[in-house]
């Protein structure tokens, strides 16, 4: 979606200068930056969280013919019955040995219009995406930090919601409003549970619940989302916090347009071209956020394999929860 720049914004080289860099950390080859941080190590702690063995998925649903949840000039899921048992009601079914009927389907969907994993390398300025890398690696396809090694790698650690939206005594945040990461300690601190380091964020606005009860229009209409906002400290602390992965139940995990610069989606480049942090977008967190408030456990095991679509800039996703 279009957004007019500020007379005097700048432009991402000049913003992000002086920005911390995970270019190199872990080789010339990487392209799964900031989840190197969720070692067997941690992700054996991360198991300690497992409490009750109740199970929570993150994904919205896709192709509801109500409607899909979309960043806006993307289109949900259609899905389409090819073979039911109208066909052999009509005569035209297969005729199997045993007398075996079924149903098939076909789907067409944007990987990114749903709940869903950006490639490391799905955005970028000054021509170098994740590592380095020349962005001329992305036409016609990511060569490189691309979706696939994410999801061959696949995500697990210790994740902790962070409940912005019942921290702030709301169903759900206001368009365009901002948090920012001493925010995030503040709420785990009010829920009684503390942000360690290569912890897994999963932060709820409320938002995309708010897509289900006012319907598409209202949604979209005029739209900007909440979220956290860019400052230099906030960039240092998911650096100096070893953050791997960033999931929230915005489309797309900050402010659309940041109100100090005019800078549309600067943490993109900031968390994700720079530090290598993962970033999950669309997150159904109502029912897991429901359970936490009930039962006080903020904190969880956290488990995530996006489709490995080959040269894919992003990925649909079902975010698995245990706690």
């Amino acid at each position: 979606m279009a957004h007019a720049p500020h007379t005097d914004t700048p432009e991402l080289t000049e913003l992000l200068r002086d920005a911390p860099k995970n270019w190199g950390k872990w080789g010339p080859d990487d392209e799964v930056g900031s989840l190197n941080y969720l070692t067997p190590e941690v992700v054996i702690k991360a198991a300690g969280s497992i409490r009750s063995g109740k199970v929570f998925t993150l994904q919205c649903r896709m192709a509801n013919p109500e409607g899909d949840p979309v960043w806006p000039g993307r289109q949900g899921a259609t899905r389409v019955s090819v073979i039911d048992e109208g066909h052999w009601v009509a005569g035209k079914g297969l005729d199997f040995a045993g007398g075996l009927h079924y149903a098939d389907d076909y789907m067409t969907c944007f990987p990114q219009g749903s709940t869903q994993y950006d490639a490391l390398g799905h955005v970028w300025y000054d021509d170098q995406i994740w590592n380095g890398y020349d962005a001329k690696t992305t036409i016609g396809g990511l060569s490189k930090a691309s979706i696939e090694p994410i999801a061959e790698r696949g995500v697990v650690g210790r994740g902790i919601l962070l409940d912005i939206a019942r921290w702030r005594g709301k169903d759900a945040l206001d368009p365009a409003e901002t948090f920012t990461h001493e925010d995030l300690m503040a709420c785990a601190r009010a829920q009684g549970a503390e942000i360690r380091q290569h912890d897994i964020l999963v932060v709820r606005t409320g938002w995309i619940a708010q897509y289900y009860e006012k319907g598409e229009a209202e949604f979209f209409k005029d739209f900007v989302e909440p979220g956290l906002t860019h400052s230099k400290e906030l960039v240092q602390w998911f650096c100096d916090m070893e953050i791997p992965n960033l999931v929230t139940d915005t489309i797309a995990n900050e402010v659309t347009v940041d109100p100090v610069s005019g800078v549309v989606l600067p943490l993109h480049n900031a968390l994700m071209r720079n530090l290598g942090v993962t970033l999950t977008e669309i997150a159904w967190l109502e029912d897991l956020a429901a359970d936490c408030a009930e039962d006080g456990q903020y904190t969880f095991l956290y488990t995530a394999a996006p489709l490995k679509i080959v040269n894919g800039a992003g990925a649909p996703v079902n975010p698995v929860v245990i706690k």
